[in-house]
């Protein structure tokens, strides 16, 4: 049960950072810009948005694993999302991105709970 929590934790933390820290070093200077796609007024909405978004996801996902009775199988799949999305990252980034050891680890954590 630690595991769940401890993922949880991790991935609630990764929202709130994710949420804070992007609308601060990400969102707010490519707005700044005002030039090309960021000039559509509508396109600068759903970029904000959908950052945002993606927090409350992670967030929602951190409520999913610790949620009592949520099925086991679920968990799973919650965990191995976050797992994958983290390796991506690494890969992806080759490891340049602050994220993707946070976002393995809270599927790693996620799955071993489930495996509790």
């Amino acid at each position: 049960m630690i595991w769940l929590w401890l993922s949880a934790a991790f991935m609630a933390t990764t929202a709130l950072v994710h949420g804070a820290m992007g609308e601060k070093r990400l969102i707010q200077p490519l707005l700044a810009l005002d030039q090309g796609i960021m000039a559509v007024d509508l396109a600068r909405k759903v970029f904000r948005f959908a950052w945002h978004a993606t927090s409350a996801l992670m967030l929602a996902s951190a409520a999913t694993v610790i949620w009592p009775g949520t099925p086991r199988d679920l968990i799973l799949l919650v965990g191995a999302a976050w797992t994958m999305v983290g390796l991506f990252d690494a890969v992806y980034t080759r490891g340049r991105h602050i994220g993707w050891p946070i976002l393995t680890a809270s599927g790693v954590f996620a799955i071993l709970g489930a495996a509790a």
